[in-house]
């Protein structure tokens, strides 16, 4: 790959970089920490040496751990934190090709390329990802009808693998597909060379309405979704009767320079710097907040404030890259309002022609009276080639839910069974609680991505509490 150096092969089996740390490690919903090694290489070198330096409980390289469950967690084992490889190696603003170390966050390529008129391909909920953990996990975003996933973008990477080799890795070939998707279990990611978007402005044109219910909803994203690049639906999972499934659609495109007004705030500061990226950043929760904040009684009252204060039809409004991708980034560990005990993000998708599976799965989830204020729904397009990735032309419905909500496991199980019957599958990048007898019906590539892997790393070096809970 072009201007990203690889470590050579190494044989031998040297001692981990230092300093490491003994901790406990979770992911982003705070459920079920475990205890590893953290060992934070700052070269390629020290990368392979972290990995041939792994124990019997083998390592898993983890970014900036918004991985909702237990995939960047290794339970008596090492966990590689790959944030010390943050290096953008080159930039070619006329392509609009980055070449950039794995440890980079999108964030980071939205401050340098921004201003030089390229963002970056596809974004999920948080910029505060890792390019290496955007294609483990082969993220998707508001854009996935028209643009899928991270790894369509993806030109080339350079993998580590358990021998302590570095392989560039190229589109179509069976390594690539493993890779995105993978959950980093083929292999440590170094270096990627990404295929940019171009734009005019750090701003973005939005269209919001409002849907009665969840059939209205459907019906608007079917009728005109494609004429949209980005689209989203918050969707109030606590609405019953013939309110059930009312939300708010939210779609745009990134805004051109012409389209600025001259006059107004807006106007006058972007024109002068329509490329400026400005996040704004709120005070963070405290650290810990007491139980119980988020019930269906205080949920269900913000539902109704945040729906009834959409407009039913507005067409046009400027808002920043920032609000309109990633409202929650402003506010720093917002996780925490969930509470000690955490939380749990189930995000299911249904293919076309299972609505009545996802009608379903929405009454059920209001009959329950499941308190998620965080619930959002996006129409899938064409699938993405990686063997474990999660999109699938369909329906994609996300929610955030209290971990200690009562019988949530139970509930969540007979959610898994209907959608694996309806051809579904769940997003392992958000899992915590996935039973392993589901899993095959939901991926079918399920059996060659096990055999890949035993190929490639047959003493295991490369696991995780995801991988050893799913037996991938």
């Amino acid at each position: 790959m072009p201007d990203a150096p690889a470590a050579p092969p190494i044989t031998s089996s040297p001692e981990p970089p230092e300093p490491y740390e003994v901790r406990q490690v979770t992911g982003w919903g705070r459920t079920a920490p475990t205890v590893s090694r953290v060992l934070r290489p700052r070269s390629y070198q020290e990368a392979a040496a972290a990995v041939l330096g792994c124990g019997e409980r083998g390592g898993i390289a983890r970014g900036l751990g918004r991985a909702y469950g237990d995939a960047a967690q290794n339970a008596g084992g090492d966990v590689i934190d790959m944030t010390g490889l943050g290096r953008i190696r080159s930039i070619d603003a006329e392509a609009g090709v980055v070449v950039c170390d794995a440890g980079v966050s999108l964030h980071r390529l939205m401050e340098v390329l921004l201003p030089l008129g390229w963002f970056v391909p596809v974004t999920p909920g948080t910029r505060y990802v890792t390019v290496g953990g955007a294609i483990g996990a082969d993220v998707h975003g508001k854009n996935h009808h028209v643009s899928g996933s991270f790894g369509r973008h993806v030109r080339a990477f350079d993998l580590l693998t358990a021998d302590g080799s570095v392989r560039t890795v190229l589109p179509g070939t069976d390594l690539f597909d493993a890779t995105t998707g993978g959950m980093g279990l083929t292999g440590v990611v170094l270096a990627a060379e990404i295929q940019l978007v171009p734009v005019e402005t750090a701003w973005m044109s939005v269209d919001t309405e409002r849907a009665t219910d969840l059939d209205d909803l459907l019906a608007r994203l079917t009728a005109n979704d494609d004429g949209y690049r980005y689209s989203v639906a918050w969707i109030d999972l606590l609405a019953r009767g013939a309110a059930t499934g009312r939300a708010v659609l939210t779609r745009g495109d990134h805004a051109r320079a012409a389209e600025l007004p001259r006059r107004t705030r807006v106007g006058r500061r972007g024109r002068r710097d329509p490329l400026a990226f400005r996040p704004a950043r709120l005070p963070a929760p405290p650290p810990f907040l007491p139980e119980g904040l988020l019930t269906r009684t205080t949920v269900g009252l913000f539902n109704e404030a945040w729906y009834r204060r959409a407009p039913r039809h507005r067409t046009g409004e400027l808002q920043r890259l920032t609000s309109f991708f990633h409202p929650l980034d402003g506010v720093p560990h917002w996780n925490r309002v969930y509470g000690r005990g955490g939380f749990v993000q189930y995000q299911l998708v249904v293919g076309h022609g299972r609505e009545e599976t996802l009608r379903r799965v929405v009454r059920r989830i209001a009959r329950r009276g499941c308190p998620s204020f965080l619930a959002v729904l996006k129409r899938f397009g064409a699938g993405d080639p990686g063997w474990l990735s999660f999109p699938m032309p369909g329906w994609t419905l996300a929610l955030d839910i209290p971990a200690g909500l009562s019988g949530l496991g139970a509930f969540l199980d007979e959610l898994d069974e209907e959608v694996a019957d309806a051809g579904g599958r769940v997003y392992l990048a958000k899992d915590s609680r996935l039973r392993p007898d589901a899993l095959a019906a939901m991926y079918p590539r399920l059996a060659d991505f096990r055999a890949l892997r035993a190929a490639l790393d047959p003493r295991g070096v490369f696991t995780s509490d995801l991988a050893r809970r799913l037996s991938l």
